[in-house]
């Protein structure tokens, strides 16, 4: 697990500035450091070691000393690769992963991508041909973004690698946060920076003789379903998803865990800890607030399999870490984000890489959207007009309980979600928490939204949900949080949140055959009724105790809309006062300040809208005025609650 980053440039004043991108990721690999000029390119990484502890350092060179590679990841089928590359004749002088890639471009070129199983981003330079690969995982799990500006392509693991070549300026792309406070992330190939592009997941990249050509190596269906009785499907689930734990255990480090308290992560736990000789570490974050702590439900699964378990409870003075987040994260952060932050900086006092439950929603059904769908057909029964008019007033009469998943704001979602249908449902049940196309025409200025005519968020969902790889409903809904959440807001969160702190984050459940696997079970062992993640239940049911897996889906959450009312509400008003994107004309802040009245009032719950604003308040000053942390902390501090907690970050 590492850094990459790389300059190719006939410049050598350029390809020297190699190292001060280096430096603004060293935090992703503080174990080792190389770099190498070839040429016009300089290439380098930052390496956390994972795997063959004295062997794996990079640039890596093949046997001619003309091909070189940086590499950013686990290739968990490595030792399966390894027999296959000997028994063809090749000669490997390490145990590294990163070799093995080598030896794969010698045989495959471009195409070795496609014979490795694992999470990974690396570069290629071919030094004969003046020619670069880069390429990015199936699902997106290690990060790459390029640049290709005055005359020099730079690529590094994160935007600020990129910015730190200083060939661009910081500036705000306005499409980029058009969709991001829709959506909740940003996507395709975008970034919040202008000029800074991402590689998409399951796409390589070729720049040669000045061009640049983006390419998709693969996909997946969910045409073709997997035959055979619940039991027999149960089984070959069973057995796959076992295998694929235990290859993701590969490592000459100790591997532990992360542990929510919900079924995925202690279905993983419990498989990783029926593999292991002794007690596997386990790590889970809680809080205060019983409505929102999953820590009992983590302790029953600590406890079974007596695992070395550990823990922390984390209040509202995290506001406090949220400057630290959002610089790992180069764009705004998420209320996942926190729980990621903590829980990572928790386990890497005592390992190097964990296992995650990550994916087992998106990929079984697991969020109350997609039973709410069903709902919502259900509510069709009363015409359209009564849902606008008296249903619509019954329901904002209520009074909110600022409460996760409180009953209005349930009932608000469902009656508004009736009124649409198909995949203009889904695209809206997207953003309806956050901010939808009406409310952004309140929040845009007219400039901005003159200058971003014809942009429609809606569409990034739709262009998934109607592709012809997905049929039924539930599919089409699973196969776009696959395309769009899972690369671009899920697992980027995790990967930044992990290597803030040096650490690996292995999801068993989303390496790509195990994907390609879970895609052919029938939906109806995924969606049963109303039973959400049904198939992963009765897999659970093999491993866990009863009342864990069959309790109600909570999520891991933080009691946001209470704590914004109370610790955080003198800070909400300082974000409107003193709103950078206000001042630039990107926001109007009369509607900025009636979101604040309202939530604060207790009129409406604004806890992911507000989020939001606050948290691009906090990006502009770090990211695009160049603001030290210290001074944005103290900005904060002059605002929010007392900041024990970061203090102690």
């Amino acid at each position: 697990m590492c850094g990459i980053a790389g300059i190719v440039s006939s410049d050598p004043a350029v390809r020297a500035r190699l190292p001060r991108m280096l430096e603004a990721i060293a935090h992703r690999g503080p174990d080792d450091e190389g770099m190498e000029t070839l040429d016009e390119a300089a290439i380098g990484q930052k390496r956390l070691s994972i795997l063959d502890l004295t062997g794996g350092h990079q640039p890596m060179f093949d046997e001619s000393g003309e091909i070189a590679i940086v590499f950013n990841g686990e290739i968990y089928s490595y030792p399966r690769l390894r027999v296959e590359l000997e028994r063809r004749g090749r000669r490997l002088r390490t145990r590294s992963d990163t070799e093995a890639i080598l030896h794969l471009y010698a045989l495959y070129g471009d195409d070795c991508v496609k014979h490795l199983e694992g999470m990974f981003a690396f570069a290629i330079w071919d030094r004969p041909k003046h020619r670069l690969l880069l390429a990015r995982d199936h699902m997106g799990q290690k990060p790459l973004f390029w640049s290709h500006a005055n005359g020099a392509f730079t690529f590094a693991s994160e935007v600020k690698g990129v910015l730190a070549a200083g060939l661009k300026p910081a500036e705000t792309n306005l499409e980029a946060l058009y969709h991001y406070i829709s959506l909740r992330y940003i996507p395709d190939d975008l970034t919040l920076f202008s000029g800074v592009v991402k590689l998409p997941a399951a796409h390589r990249l070729i720049f040669e003789r000045g061009q640049v050509r983006v390419e998709r190596y693969w996909s997946f269906s969910c045409v073709d379903k997997v035959a055979g009785s619940e039991g027999a499907i149960l089984d070959d689930l069973d057995r796959r998803l076992q295998a694929t734990v235990k290859d993701h255990m590969l490592a000459d480090v100790p591997v532990g865990a992360f542990l929510s308290g919900g079924n995925d992560s202690s279905l993983i736990t419990a498989m990783a800890a029926r593999q292991t000789d002794g007690p596997i570490a386990t790590f889970s974050i809680g809080v205060r607030e019983a409505g929102f702590n999953e820590l009992p439900y983590a302790r029953m699964v600590a406890q079974r399999y007596r695992t070395d378990h550990h823990e922390e409870i984390a209040t509202a003075d995290l506001l406090h870490l949220v400057p630290k987040m959002i610089w790992h994260l180069d764009e705004p952060s998420d209320p996942f984000a926190v729980g990621c932050y903590l829980v990572s900086r928790l386990a890497a006092r005592h390992v190097k890489v964990v296992l995650s439950g990550d994916g087992g929603d998106e990929l079984f059904a697991g969020y109350d959207r997609f039973s709410g769908n069903r709902l919502a057909d259900a509510l069709t029964v009363l015409p359209a007009s009564l849902r606008r008019g008296v249903v619509r007033q019954a329901i904002d009469a209520l009074p909110e309980s600022f409460a996760y998943k409180g009953l209005s704001q349930k009932l608000r979602w469902l009656n508004e979600m009736s009124l649409v249908s198909h995949g203009d449902r889904y695209a809206q049940s997207m953003s309806f928490l956050r901010f939808t196309e009406e409310a952004k025409a309140r929040l845009f200025t007219p400039d901005v939204r003159a200058r971003l005519a014809g942009t429609d968020s809606r569409q990034k969902i739709l262009a998934y949900f109607d592709s012809p790889n997905a049929r039924e409903l539930v599919d089409k809904m699973l196969y776009t949080d696959l395309m769009t959440r899972m690369p671009d807001h899920l697992l980027p969160i995790v990967d930044r949140m992990a290597m803030a702190h040096g650490l690996e984050v292995r999801p068993p459940l989303l390496e790509h055959a195990m994907v390609e696997h879970a895609m052919r079970i029938p939906t109806h062992l995924k969606l049963r009724g109303t039973t959400l993640k049904y198939a992963l239940r009765k897999l659970g049911a093999r491993y866990l105790d009863a009342a864990l897996v069959t309790r109600r889906k909570q999520g891991f959450g933080f009691p946001l809309a209470f704590w914004m009312r109370n610790e955080l509400s003198g800070f909400l008003r300082a974000v409107v006062a003193e709103s950078r994107f206000v001042s630039e004309g990107i926001f109007e802040r009369e509607y900025m300040s009636e979101l604040v009245d309202q939530h604060l009032a207790g009129k409406r719950d604004h806890n992911f809208r507000l989020w939001v604003l606050l948290n691009l308040e906090i990006w502009h000053r770090l990211y695009i005025e160049g603001m030290p942390m210290a001074e944005v902390s103290e900005w904060i501090e002059r605002h929010g609650p007392p900041a024990a907690l970061a203090k102690s970050a």
